[in-house]
């Protein structure tokens, strides 16, 4: 591609050379090449490249670069707003995390309310119960032992009729006569040593 320019260049200026030999030995024949080479009509065309440089900076002066900038503001506050938006949701967010530890933090102490309040009144109906299990069995041991008492004095007034019967019996088998109050006598000697 260099080598393509270069040969170019040099052709241009080969071209160039035979142009301006031409017009100082005043030959008027029509030279072939490139138009824009052609030194007779520079002054027509670097009129030409101002007029259409003037009118390029003036459509980018007033048409392009305020809409370039108008996009570039919209865009800045647009990432402006942004930014601000999601900071305010950032705060809301903290706001909404704060409530909800709060809430959490209620909401563990109540059921802490409740839990102490329940256990407060199972505590109370156990002990109740308890109370009421202890009453039933003392009244259960006192007629058990009412009843244990009725036993054995059934028991020792049974053992003290036997007793006084095989006494009054051995004493008749041995010949002798039964004094009936002496009989109960010894029985009763003998049976309250015995027991006691």
């Amino acid at each position: 591609m260099i080598s393509l320019l270069q040969e170019a260049a040099h052709v241009a200026a080969e071209h160039t050379e035979s142009v301006a030999s031409s017009v100082a030995h005043g030959e008027t024949e029509t030279a072939t090449g490139l138009p824009q080479l052609d030194l007779t009509s520079f002054g027509n065309q670097i009129f030409w490249l101002v007029v259409a440089m003037v009118v390029l900076y003036w459509i980018v002066a007033k048409v392009a670069l305020p809409r370039i900038g108008a996009v570039l503001s919209d865009r800045q506050g647009a990432i402006t707003g942004d930014l601000m938006a999601a900071e305010e949701f950032k705060l809301k967010a903290k706001e909404a995390e704060a409530a909800y530890d709060k809430a959490l933090a209620d909401a563990r102490a109540e059921a802490g309310k409740i839990v102490a309040a329940n256990r407060a009144e199972i505590q109370k109906e156990l002990d109740a119960a308890i109370a009421h299990a202890d009453a039933e069995i003392a009244a259960r041991t006192a007629e058990s032992e009412k009843r244990i008492r009725e036993i054995r004095d059934s028991a020792d007034n049974d053992a003290r009729e036997v007793a006084r019967d095989v006494t009054a019996e051995l004493v008749r088998a041995f010949g002798g006569t039964v004094d009936q109050a002496a009989v109960d006598r010894a029985v009763d000697s003998r049976m309250g040593g015995a027991l006691q």
